[in-house]
């Protein structure tokens, strides 16, 4: 199922994408959330009348550096031999059709696409066996990074924590193995990166299990998996686009942070 957030009319709910072409999807409206039992309504909008919303409002987004080998080696890093988490502020996730606003202080953007893992529960110590029950589903993610002020500031808060560095979208896909999948990116509608989840070094599992030694993640926390090689600027006025093998395509175009 895929599951979207949308505003129609000054109200905002969630519901079920129905649909193959993009042109006639339609959204079965949601009684409830999708983080506890919930039916589908039966009322149906077409998507094209609504405004798609970040799929979750997340109390955190826990993001892992360099979990691609090639990623890390094309800026001059190290493989880490265990995952390396870093955080995203709520206040950073934006959604699918909205402006990434480009800082005034740094000269330096980058997109980094990823294949993002939405938390359908709260969970603590979750064991390998039992990762897969705490997953609502996937998303498209879009680690938007100030690499200037990165290299400079050492610590990451700035760097990839200012208002919309986290686009997410468009819908989260709760039926699809994220072991093998084609994640790309597209700057202008060239393509800039190319690679599958298959090529990461901590799989989905090992990401989960290992930040929930740490700490608690709650419904509708987000944590990104990393991104594969390819990174590379953004300007004012780039459009550019995350799709992943069965999910679907994150657009949004870069304006200047008035």
């Amino acid at each position: 199922m895929r599951i979207a957030r949308f505003s129609i009319d000054g109200n905002v709910a969630f519901g079920a994408v129905e649909g193959d072409k993009p042109d006639e999807l339609v959204l079965d409206i949601i009684r409830g959330i999708p983080f506890a039992d919930f039916e589908l309504s039966g009322t149906k909008v077409p998507l094209s009348k609504v405004r798609l919303l970040p799929p979750v409002l997340p109390n955190k987004v826990v993001a892992f550096a360099r979990n691609y080998a090639e990623h890390a080696g094309e800026l001059g890093n190290e493989v880490p031999e265990t995952p390396f988490a870093f955080f995203k502020p709520s206040t950073s996730v934006t959604g699918p059709g909205d402006p990434i606003q480009y800082p005034s202080f740094t000269s330096e953007l980058h997109h980094e696409a990823e294949l993002a893992v939405v938390i359908g529960r709260m969970c603590r110590e979750v064991p390998r066996e039992r990762v897969k029950d705490v997953i609502l589903g996937y998303t498209c993610a879009n680690d938007v990074t100030a690499r200037d002020v990165q290299r400079r500031e050492k610590q990451w808060a700035r760097a990839k924590g200012f208002d919309t560095s986290c686009p997410l979208g468009p819908w989260v896909e709760t039926d699809v193995d994220p072991a093998d999948l084609t994640i790309q990116c597209t700057v202008n509608g060239l393509q800039r990166q190319l690679g599958r989840t298959s090529e990461m070094i901590h799989s989905v599992e090992d990401l989960i299990v290992n930040i929930t030694e740490a700490m608690t993640l709650l419904p509708g926390d987000v944590v990104l998996t990393g991104s594969p090689a390819g990174v590379g600027p953004l300007n004012v006025g780039d459009e550019v686009a995350v799709t992943i093998e069965g999910i679907g395509t994150l657009t949004n175009k870069v304006i200047k942070r008035g």
